[in-house]
């Protein structure tokens, strides 16, 4: 049975100013990247914890050799950059906080619905939560989302590496969590079919946020870090970015 969810009426936090959502370029080893939130060389931790200490100064691309993750419809393990081509193939890789998180419910919705504008931009679309293959499933079978671009990463590697934020401030009290209040709407019918039992039975994994990342090839172009729980990433930046791709 599904699960409702309530929605309190008053905000997690004071909001903060509104982001204008302009990007700046970061200056990185190779190339230049877009972002959001903050450098996106592979650096310096969050102001709350993450498991592992990032890769101080390395690119994003390096970082990540070494992770795997678990594909959502058969549990074998892939290796992350395997999944798109890497010399020139375009890839948003979107990391949700987890499986039973509502707001992640929402992103999963909205990328789902976009899926169109990220084949005409000829963007892969590849979307990890944290948890198990299984609790993937029950939001892929529910919200309904394709299993085919879900993978799941039950240790949080590719977020550690990725120096993305962890904690319970983070979580629960973050000033940028007040903007999903002007998405009320749009959040209670992407959870019509929610259920709480996509929670990662590690609770650990409720309290790691998420973060948008686009890649051409090695190239990182654009990333984002969730400063709080529904923080996400514009859409708009995030098909703008593929779109700036040069076409050969």
């Amino acid at each position: 049975m599904a699960t409702a969810i309530s929605l309190p009426g008053a905000p997690l936090a004071a909001p903060r100013a509104r982001y204008s959502g302009r990007l700046v370029r970061a200056s990185l080893p190779r190339g230049g990247a877009r972002v959001g939130r903050r450098s996106l060389s592979v650096s310096a931790a969050a102001e709350d914890s993450s498991g592992l200490a990032p890769i101080a100064g390395a690119p994003a691309w390096d970082a990540l050799g070494g992770v795997s993750v678990l594909a959502a419809g058969t549990g074998d393990a892939v290796p992350l950059t395997d999944l798109w081509d890497p010399t020139e193939g375009v890839a948003v890789v979107a990391l949700l906080r987890h499986f039973g998180c509502f707001c992640c419910w929402e992103l999963a919705s909205v990328l789902k619905d976009s899926m169109a504008r990220f084949d005409s931009a000829r963007a892969k679309l590849i979307a990890i939560g944290v948890g198990t293959p299984d609790k993937a499933r029950i939001l892929a079978d529910r919200l309904p989302f394709p299993v085919d671009s879900l993978y799941a990463d039950p240790e949080r590697k590719a977020y550690n590496v990725l120096g993305l934020y962890h904690g319970l401030g983070r979580t629960l009290f973050s000033p940028s969590s007040a903007k999903i209040y002007s998405r009320l709407d749009h959040i209670k019918k992407a959870t019509k079919n929610y259920t709480l039992e996509g929670t990662p039975n590690d609770l650990t994994g409720v309290l790691q946020q998420g973060g948008m990342f686009v890649f051409r090839g090695k190239e990182l172009l654009y990333s984002w870090k969730d400063e709080g729980t529904g923080d996400h990433a514009p859409l708009d930046d995030v098909l703008s970015a593929c779109r700036d791709v040069p076409v050969a």
